[in-house]
Formats: C-alpha cells, sequence, structure tokens
C-alpha cells in the first residue's frame, strides 16, 4: 500500500465525456450540460444560454446523432469503452490497494459519481488526473469546479492532489514518438506529419490560459524525439465551433494548403488526445481526410491516440506514483 501517513489513497481519471447512447434526446442532454459550462463558452450567461436553448439545442443534437452513429461500438462511445480499458490497466498496475476511479466532466459516469465511490471505498486522499497533457482553463480547471460543486454538499471532505498537466513530461512525449514511429515502420513514412491539437478561443489565449504555450511545448519535445524539423512537422489546431477567431493555424486550412501545393501523403497525430473519441475518429480520421483528398492530396493517414497502451499507461502510473503524498 502506499505510504500515506495511514491514510488510504484513491485515484481518479477523468475525460471529457460523451451521451449516453447515439440519439438526438441523449446528445440534447450531453450538449445542454456541456455548452452550459462557462469555463466551455465564456460568454454573459443572459447572452449565451437563450442562444443554446433556443436555437443551438435545437438544431445540433441531431447532426451530432449522426457523428456519433458513425463511431459508435458495440461497448458504447469509443472514449468511454478506451476510458473502461484504460482505468483497468491502471488499476492493474497499482494494484487494488489503490482504487482506481473513472468520472466524465460531461454525462456518465459523472465526477459527482467517482468521488462517491472513492469515499465508499475508504478513500481519504485522492489524486485526480484529468487525462488531458496540455491544460487548458475549459478543461482541467473544469474538472476542478466539477469537484468542488460535489463537495459542497459532503460534511468531511478528503484531501486533494490534482495534476494540472503532463505536457512535456519525458515519459508522455516517448510514448507519443513510440507511437508515431512503430506506425511509420508498419505504413510507411508522408511527407508530412501534423500535431493536431484541439483548438480553443483566441481570446482565452488573450486572457492568459497556457494551453496554446503547453501545445508548442509539446509539439517542440516531439519533433526533437522524431528528428523533424518545424517544416516537416506542423502544429495545428481543429475543432473550432462559431464565428470568432480560435487558436490558429487551423487543422483543416492547413490540409487544403498543403493539398493544393502539391503534397500528396500526410500523417496525421493528436498528441492533446489521451483516448481516440469523436474529434480524432470522425471528424479527423473521416471529415479531414475527406477534404485533405478532395483538395488533391492522395493519401492521408491518422495515427492513433495513445489510448491504453502499455507505456501510456507506465507514463500515467509515473505521474501518479510521483504525485502520491507521503506525509
Amino acid at each position: 500500500m502506499i505510504n500515506t501517513g495511514g491514510k488510504r489513497v484513491g485515484v481518479l481519471i477523468t475525460n471529457l465525456g460523451t451521451p449516453d447512447e447515439p440519439q438526438p434526446s441523449a446528445l440534447r442532454r450531453y450538449l445542454a450540460e456541456f455548452l452550459s459550462d462557462p469555463r466551455v463558452v465564456n460568454k454573459p450567461r443572459w447572452l449565451w444560454l437563450p442562444i443554446l436553448h433556443g436555437i443551438i439545442l435545437r438544431i445540433r443534437p441531431a447532426r451530432s446523432a449522426k457523428a456519433y452513429q458513425r463511431v459508435w461500438t458495440k461497448e458504447g462511445s469509443p472514449l468511454l469503452a478506451i476510458g473502461r480499458k484504460q482505468q483497468i490497466g491502471l488499476q492493474q498496475k497499482l494494484t487494488t490497494d489503490v482504487p482506481v476511479v473513472l468520472a466524465m466532466r460531461y454525462g456518465n459516469p459523472s465526477i459527482a459519481s467517482g468521488l462517491e465511490s472513492l469515499r465508499d471505498q475508504g478513500v481519504e486522499r485522492i489524486i485526480v488526473l484529468p487525462l488531458y497533457p496540455q491544460y487548458a482553463a475549459s478543461t482541467t480547471a473544469s474538472t476542478f469546479d466539477a469537484i468542488a460543486s460535489t463537495w459542497r454538499h459532503w460534511w468531511h471532505l478528503p484531501e486533494l492532489r490534482m495534476i494540472s498537466d503532463y505536457h512535456d513530461r519525458d515519459s508522455y512525449i516517448n510514448a507519443l514518438a513510440n507511437s508515431i514511429r512503430e506506425y511509420w515502420s508498419e505504413h510507411g513514412q508522408g511527407e508530412y506529419l501534423l500535431l493536431s491539437f484541439h483548438g480553443t478561443p483566441e481570446a482565452m489565449r488573450l486572457a492568459g490560459d497556457p494551453y496554446y504555450d503547453q501545445c508548442h511545448k509539446t509539439a517542440e519535445l516531439l519533433r526533437h524525439k522524431l528528428h523533424l524539423s518545424s517544416e516537416q512537422c506542423l502544429l495545428t489546431f481543429q475543432s473550432r465551433f462559431g464565428p470568432e477567431a480560435w487558436l490558429q493555424p487551423y487543422t483543416d486550412k492547413t490540409l487544403e494548403r498543403l493539398a493544393g501545393e502539391g503534397v500528396k501523403r500526410v500523417d496525421v497525430v493528436c498528441p492533446g488526445f489521451s483516448a481516440d473519441c469523436l474529434e480524432t475518429i470522425d471528424e479527423m480520421a473521416l471529415e479531414n481526410r475527406e477534404l485533405f483528398l478532395d483538395a488533391g492530396g492522395s493519401d492521408f493517414h491518422y495515427i492513433p491516440a495513445l489510448n491504453d497502451r502499455d507505456d501510456h499507461l507506465n507514463a500515467l502510473v509515473e505521474l501518479i506514483n510521483e504525485h502520491r503524498l507521503t506525509n
């Protein structure tokens, strides 16, 4: 058992979330929770909520449900299915003395249920590991908000250690580099490697969010590990939403530009996603592939996320063990 002065330690791993099923009604519930979060959409509530409930939630659920239907598996949502494999893998590596629970910021299993599960198992000290390598207020900070909201209703609070990011850790960078090299060994190497991170509004960066800088640091370290130049290995941002400016350069525009310049093969990896999900399987591997080919490209390769790779789980275990409190 971990030496924590007699207090039992548990681990809560979290990710963004998923609807319960790929149907418009489930997407409406999920999107209502997700897009109501001020960390995600930082607009005055009096302005945003009527737009959300009066327009967006009347239109977007049906479209999003079709996208989820394309990626849904027998085990359910890919993000949840992979998250369960990650939870099982971490549990095996940490032993049963340290319970590991999976929770989602939006949807199920909820963060509240995850915290209650750890409490029921007698945990007095919780290590929270949001599976976002790069910190963003809309992901990591929002996870803390959900924890604080749950604990408002508890009389006895456990000790908390929250891991904010791991964007520049050697073990994480090594796992990324290993996954790319292994893919290239089997499928060959493209002319360019795109590192596509999830976008956030430019206003968040200007307000002080470190996400943009941490993405660039990850990209720099990964280029160095793979012996690639910044001309060969490009950083881009995907998944923008709405009319305002988001972090640039945009992934889709970059793919169109490369194809227009005569580039025939592009490889894409998404280092900010710890598990494959709608944004990687559908948006990247399907929609952006079609975009690149329609623009004149010939060969598009999506390199899967780290998911439950052993080196990825080892990196997470190393991170968890480093954050144990020993006195």
